[in-house]
């Protein structure tokens, strides 16, 4: 096989869900010297966001949306220790959780892989998370970023909860907040002082490094 049929291999076979087959082109692309970043920049992730695009066109469905994601997570067990070999650079650590009350995860995954696949250490603290188990993460692994996702309207007022525990802790300078999930708008998180929102998993990547060469910026031009 060429290159390009191993990456076109990849994308079409992420999209559909073949874990087997994207792990055995994932080894085969290795064999015939394909780098671990061009399988991810070229073909899974591009994959993942189509996935993505289909799902909010209708065309694809949340069982879809995990296949893929699984699929894709088989590669990047593969290919994480082959990028940290390579020295490809951490972007930073993204600390992400469901908030207290709520029990979806399905779109917090599927950020995470997507954040794993472009370089970020991703430390995921599942679901039902309250605000004091955020704090006592925050303070262990000091993120640069903290994620709160909320799938239903009656669970979005625990980012305001979390965002006050951050400022009652004296955390909240240290990390950037990002907020995210299925009913979350642009207003509602301005309206709770996060700094971030993303609509879906590929925004939300690009957001995240936004965020951080930001705050990077400002550190380094800081008297």
């Amino acid at each position: 096989m060429s290159p390009e049929e191993i990456l076109t291999g990849l994308y079409d076979e992420t999209l559909v869900g073949n874990g087997p087959k994207v792990l055995e082109l994932t080894h085969t692309g290795l064999e015939q010297g394909l780098t671990p970043e061009r399988m991810l920049f070229d073909a899974l992730i591009p994959s993942l966001e189509e996935v993505g695009a289909r799902f909010e066109r209708g065309d694809f469905f949340v069982p879809e949306m995990l296949i893929a994601g699984k699929a894709m997570a088989g590669a990047l067990e593969i290919l994480r220790p082959l990028l940290a070999e390579t020295g490809a650079a951490t972007v930073g650590t993204f600390l992400m959780g469901t908030v207290k009350g709520d029990v979806h995860d399905i779109g917090k995954n599927l950020v995470n892989i997507m954040l794993e696949g472009a370089g970020f250490h991703v430390i995921d603290l599942g679901v039902q998370v309250s605000p004091e188990k955020f704090v006592e993460a925050i303070r262990e692994h000091r993120p640069d970023i903290v994620g709160f996702s909320a799938f239903l309207t009656t669970t979005m007022p625990m980012f305001k909860a979390n965002i006050n525990a951050l400022n009652k802790a004296g955390l909240r300078d240290q990390v950037i907040v990002m907020v995210g999930g299925a009913p979350v708008t642009q207003e509602y998180a301005d309206a709770v002082g996060a700094d971030g929102y993303a609509a879906d998993a590929s925004a939300a990547v690009k957001r995240a490094k936004e965020l951080i060469q930001r705050r990077r910026a400002l550190a380094a031009s800081a008297p």
